[in-house]
């Protein structure tokens, strides 16, 4: 009988989609968790503005399909795919009708600055969690393709424009690769890109363009030469041709150095 029951259990998953478990987010759990926040930004928010930065009363989407499946509280086996959905789903129903702050999947710096959460029982029904269940599941593949559609692509014609400028104003290139997750990219924002001795050596000599490679490829024909490492820096002359290139991090007098030498 358990067996009969998983079995028509699965199978009911099979007919659940994504698209049907985000309306179920959005009508019965926005109100609280707010859909997709880059990591970067939720990172920066609690580590460094102490909530400050986005005033999270909850954790976003992203933050427990991650939990879900990729931190230490993860929920189920990987390599048994079929019962990790049901796992999902009667996780859901249990955490959403009986919040417990000891047996969340949250992480646990995040979980100070959280509300209390209150009980949603008699709010779902229980296909209802399953499609939910589904939504997370499916989650990271669905919206890093939305993210994809909606980023900008460079055209040629974009890249013209770029040759174009750089030819009138005699000045090189530098394509900056970086990542919305990639730690050593956000250091160097702060503490390199937002000193003025950087400023004006770029501004001066320089046309530069910052990638996300999360949602982008590379300019110019790039993506051959590129090595898969963020933060990565390539230096082109106004004729599109490839100078060199800077794999890796680097601090302000480093990196003014680079500047100076191919400027």
């Amino acid at each position: 009988m358990r067996i009969l029951y998983l079995f028509l259990f699965f199978v009911s998953f099979l007919n659940a989609s994504f698209e049907e478990g985000k309306e179920i987010f959005k009508n019965k759990c926005s109100s609280c968790h707010k859909d997709y926040i880059p990591f970067n930004l939720i990172k920066e928010n609690f580590y460094e503005k102490s909530n400050k930065l986005l005033n999270l009363k909850a954790p976003t989407a992203n933050m427990i399909a991650w939990a879900m499946f990729e931190s230490s509280k993860k929920i189920g086996d990987e390599n048994e795919e079929d019962f990790r959905e049901i796992e999902i789903a009667s996780f859901l129903k249990s955490y959403l009708e009986n919040p417990d702050r000891f047996n969340t999947i949250c992480d646990d710096t995040a979980l100070d600055f959280y509300d209390n959460k209150k009980s949603m029982k008699g709010e779902l029904t229980d296909d209802e969690y399953e499609k939910l269940a589904i939504h997370f599941i499916e989650y990271k593949d669905n919206i890093q393709e939305e993210i994809v559609l909606k980023a900008s692509k460079y055209s040629q014609d974009d890249e013209k424009n770029i040759i174009k400028e750089a030819k009138n104003s005699n000045k090189k290139i530098i394509v900056y690769a970086t990542s919305s997750t990639c730690y050593f990219c956000k250091k160097m924002d702060r503490e390199v890109f937002s000193k003025d001795s950087i400023k004006n050596i770029i501004k001066e000599n320089y046309i530069f363009l910052e990638i996300d490679m999360d949602i982008n490829s590379l300019p110019f024909s790039l993506q051959k030469e590129y090595k898969k490492i963020t933060p990565s820096f390539f230096f082109l002359n106004n004729n599109e041709e490839l100078i060199t290139q800077y794999p890796g991090a680097w601090v302000e007098e480093d990196f003014l150095k680079i500047l100076n030498e191919h400027r």
